[in-house]
């Protein structure tokens, strides 16, 4: 592609990414309007929490075949438009199960295009991938940051929670314009020995290392976005105190997420980038089974540090695959899987919480789980690539008993 369609590449993939979480998030600040606006069930209301791991296990993992198929560009496009229409109509219906249906469009084109970011990366920049990785992750953060903090404001000033919510699908709408002209690039051509499989990945070391390193990382972050805010309000912080606290720890990965996927790229050890990230973890989780109400704010930087492998592991996707094709089935399973196994994080934190009523054991249990991330960091730092490992099986294979 010219210069001038890298710079389009360049433009498109920052509009998507600003676009990829408002659909996840932005329906949170404004639930409870929402349940009380359509009438919604409590089961309903949990099940509308629970969409977007769904969508990320189920249509995250179609994405690679769906790309072999019609085109990378063609079917990021397709997500788009998925996440227009979805978060659009939501904003405007009068029915629950309308409203659930199209929030399950919108997550699932969010999840599609999500998986094939890593893909897109590898195919327009292969030699900058922790550059261009750093500009979709700040993207990204920005992206969550702006969902979790403008959804009130917006819906105050446009009368109601659908003004507020409809107002994502205004900026999901401009993020389609570069890609409806990068679509029309799109090429399918035959991959030799057919393309690569998201069920091939699973049996691989480095897939399973991957997804695990993922999900761990996944089940901190959606650990600490869902229950933080009350830890500190049971510390004695106000609702908007506690609430800025949790702000300030997704906050810090917008700067990080500029500064680290390069660093991680260009190293020549990179377990000496990705120990020390995780290494904040358990000094934030000491910090709060220590003293929760004073140092807070360092707490939540150094947790919020932490939760910056999210960038680091969406740039080693990139750096473990040979090509696009098998980028796009590496990112696919080590999300889907990943994604599944985060899940589990809030319910097993919410119930000993409810069991105990305080967060000594919660924080024990995050504290274990920084164990295995620092083992597969480790691991993961080595130079591996996911076509070496699956041509080695290949060979196995045929070799004579």
């Amino acid at each position: 592609m010219s210069r001038r369609g890298g710079w389009l590449f360049l433009l498109g993939l920052v509009l998507l990414s600003l676009n990829l979480r408002p659909a996840a998030v932005s329906v949170g600040p404004v639930l409870a309007e929402v349940r009380a606006g359509l009438a919604m069930s409590a089961a309903e209301a949990s099940l509308l929490t629970t969409l977007p791991v769904l969508a990320f296990a189920v249509f995250g993992a179609l994405a690679p075949r769906a790309a072999a198929s019609v085109g990378l560009h063609r079917v990021t496009l397709a997500a788009l438009v998925a996440v227009v229409v979805g978060l659009a109509g939501r904003a405007v219906t009068g029915s629950d199960l309308v409203f659930l249906a199209l929030s399950l469009l919108a997550v699932a084109g969010m999840a599609m295009a999500n998986v094939l970011m890593p893909s897109l990366v590898k195919r327009h920049a292969p030699e900058r991938i922790g550059a261009v990785t750093a500009v979709y992750s700040t993207a990204l953060a920005i992206g969550l940051t702006s969902a979790l903090l403008l959804t009130v404001p917006l819906s105050e000033a446009l009368g109601g929670w659908r003004g507020g919510l409809g107002a994502w699908a205004v900026l999901a709408g401009l993020a389609v314009l570069p890609w409806l002209v990068l679509a029309r690039h799109d090429r399918v051509a035959p991959t030799p020995g057919g393309p690569i499989t998201v069920g091939q990945v699973a049996r691989t070391r480095l897939g399973l290392a991957m997804a695990a390193f993922f999900g761990v990382q996944s089940l901190h972050a959606y650990v600490m976005f869902g229950w933080f805010a009350q830890l500190w309000r049971d510390a004695g912080y106000s609702p908007a105190a506690a609430g800025a606290l949790v702000g300030l720890l997704a906050g810090v990965s917008i700067p990080l997420s500029w500064l680290l996927p390069p660093l991680l790229a260009r190293s020549q050890h990179q377990r000496r980038v990705l120990l020390p990230v995780i290494a904040c973890y358990p000094v934030a989780y000491v910090g709060l089974l220590v003293a929760p109400a004073g140092p807070a704010v360092l707490w939540a930087l150094l947790a919020g540090i932490g939760a910056c492998t999210f960038p680091l592991i969406l740039t080693l996707i990139g750096l473990r695959a040979r090509t696009a094709e098998g980028t796009a089935a590496l990112s696919a399973f080590t999300q889907s899987a990943g994604y599944l196994l985060a899940a589990a994080g809030p319910f097993v934190v919410g119930l000993l919480y409810d069991a105990t009523g305080e967060w000594t054991i919660p924080l024990i249990l995050l504290l274990v789980l920084v164990v295995p991330m620092l083992g597969l960091a480790s691991w993961l730092s080595r130079p591996l690539l996911l076509e070496d490992e699956l041509e080695q099986h290949a060979a196995r294979r045929s070799a004579p008993a």
